[in-house]
Formats: C-alpha cells, sequence, structure tokens
C-alpha cells in the first residue's frame, strides 16, 4: 500500500524567517567551509587528517548528563570500537523501557563522541532515554560495510542488556543517517527491525548524479557533491539505503535544510518509503546547514528540531 509522506517546511522562529544565529552560521559556513572543502581532493591521506576532528574537539561533556564508557569487541578479530551510554544525570532509565541508538556523521571518515556528545545529550535530556553513542571503525580502517557491521553489533548489545526492537530507535545525521537506515535494514532482514528512524540530513544515495544535477549542488555551503562522490568511490562496494527492501522498515523522521544538497536524497527516501508502503515524515527547514541540529544543538531551529525528534522517539516506543 503507498502512503503520502508527510511534508512540512519549518523556520523555527515565529516570525517566519531563520534567527540571527543561524543566518551567521550560514554565512560563515558559506565563506569559510565550502571554499576549503570545495578545493580539497578526497584522499586517504586527507582523510587520515580529518580523523583528527574528534580529538580536536575535546572531552566535552555537557551539563546535567551520566556517562558510561562501552567497550564493544570486534567479532573479525580487530581492535573493536568505543561506545558510551548517555543518560540524564541521576536517570535510572532501563535500556528494557526504551533506548536511542545514535550513529554519528562525519563521512565515514572523522567525528566521533567528542564532537557529538552535545546533540546526544540533548536527546537523553528531551526523552529521558538512555542513548547509545557509538565511536564506529571508520575510513580508511574499514569500508562502509565496516561501519555497518559496527553499528548492527552494537544494536544486538542493546538487545543483550534486555532491550527489545519495539522500544529502541535509530537517529543519526549525515553519513550517520546512511547507517540509521543501512543497519535497520539488515536487521529488518532478521526480523529485528526497531521502532522508528530519524535522518538528519542523511546520506542515503551514493550515486550522486541527481544531486549533481541539482540546483543545491551549488547552494549548499558544507557539503559539495565532489566530497560526496569521493567518499563513494573511497568507501568500497555497498548498496545505498534508497535502493534496499524498505517494506520492512518502520516509520521514519527525516530532517534536511532547504538549500542542502542532501535534500535530494531525504526527498528520495521519503518517496521510496511511501511507495513501500511505510510512514515517513519530511521535514524542511528554511536558512540552515547541513545537519544543523548535530553541528550546533543550541541554535532556535535546532532546538525546535530536536524537541521533533524527542517527540517521535517517545511516540514510535510508547
Amino acid at each position: 500500500m503507498s502512503l503520502s509522506p508527510i511534508i512540512t517546511r519549518r523556520t523555527g522562529t515565529r516570525f517566519g524567517s531563520p534567527s540571527t544565529s543561524s543566518r551567521i552560521l550560514y554565512n560563515v559556513c558559506r565563506a569559510m567551509v565550502r571554499p576549503v572543502v570545495g578545493v580539497a581532493p578526497l584522499t586517504y591521506g586527507a582523510i587520515r587528517r580529518a580523523a583528527i576532528l574528534d580529538s580536536a574537539a575535546g572531552m566535552r561533556i555537557p551539563s546535567g548528563i551520566d556517562r558510561e564508557v562501552i567497550r564493544f569487541p570486534d567479532f573479525g578479530g580487530g581492535s573493536g570500537f568505543d561506545g558510551e551510554l548517555v543518560r540524564t544525570a541521576g536517570s535510572t532509565a532501563d535500556i528494557r523501557d526504551g533506548a536511542v541508538l545514535y550513529l554519528h556523521g562525519g563521512g565515514f571518515m572523522c567525528c566521533g563522541l567528542n564532537t557529538h556528545r552535545p546533540v546526544v545529550a540533548s536527546i537523553a535530556k528531551r526523552t529521558g532515554l538512555p542513548v547509545l553513542h557509538l565511536a564506529y571503525r571508520q575510513l580508511p580502517y574499514t569500508s562502509i560495510s565496516g561501519s555497518v557491521d559496527d553499528c548492527l553489533s552494537a544494536y544486538h548489545w542493546l538487545l543483550a542488556q534486555g532491550g527489545l526492537p519495539e522500544k529502541i530507535v535509530f537517529a543519526g545525521d549525515s553519513a550517520g543517517g546512511f547507517l540509521v537506515f543501512a543497519t535497520a535494514l539488515a536487521a529488518a532482514a532478521t526480523d529485528l527491525a526497531p521502532a522508528g528512524l530519524v535522518g538528519l540530513s542523511p546520506f542515503l544515495d551514493l550515486d550522486c548524479t541527481a544531486k549533481s544535477a541539482h540546483v543545491n549542488a551549488r547552494r549548499d555551503v558544507i557539503a559539495p557533491v565532489s566530497a560526496l562522490t569521493a567518499i563513494g568511490s573511497l568507501g568500497g562496494v555497498m548498496p545505498s539505503p534508497v535502493d534496499g527492501d524498505l517494506a520492512g522498515l518502520p516509520p521514519s523522521l527525516l530532517i534536511a535544510a532547504e538549500s542542502e544538497v542532501l535534500r535530494v536524497d531525504a526527498e528520495l527516501m521519503a518517496q521510496r518509503l511511501s511507495i513501500a508502503g511505510v510512514e515517513c515524515s519530511l521535514q524542511i527547514w528554511d536558512g540552515q546547514i547541513h545537519a544543523f541540529p548535530a553541528v550546533w544543538p543550541s541554535l532556535p531551529e535546532s532546538r525546535a528540531a530536536l524537541r521533533d525528534v524527542a517527540t517521535f522517539i517517545r511516540a514510535r516506543i510508547a
């Protein structure tokens, strides 16, 4: 049964225009980030240099949360990977009552627990649920499919702690959005689909042909199509989530910026989910940058978007 996706346009301010903070961030990215990212060739050397971003972010511990470090073994015999279980400070929330698996973005090559701890903390506080945040293996040390394997292992860990698929929601931004849907497809193939999926500016189609032809290929102030194309070629052979068997997936919430190029992927996934009979809501936010709720969670628009994310998560788990 085909459904129609629920598509809304959002600004997040009562005056119907982006906030001053959002406009400043947008213009800074246009002036300083896009010129650098747009011309730098994406090589394995560049990937290794980009990997220091998480260390450079420092150990940012937002107030009002507790963290439990989790060490995941690599069942393939490698070094494994880390994660942390984030809860609201003093919370006794149990994984069996509900949990979120958060998969950070960064082009499958950078960012991690430090860069994305603020958005993870925000989700934990707004939902009252424990959030498992992963430092999954990335390029060049594993392929994109290797990153998916890590995310699936973490999901199985949640289930082993007593979590139930119908009480777990996957969420992620950018490349993490790819991992959200790829991991959910792998889980659904064994009848373990989670309760819901959240994608913040998700990168869902490694084929960048449509994105290259879209007007946003010239408007996006952070993610040039050239970089997205290079990621696809360096990441190994991996099917895109938009081409998967979507019928077994749970309801989804997709959020994208109006001018970003990955809006193309969010719209395509919303269409294909609807054709597959899967409930999907898509929010298009004016005047924002790529993955704005994860990049700067304290923006007025980010706070509004994360409230919607929390409402969706609580509804799916309830």
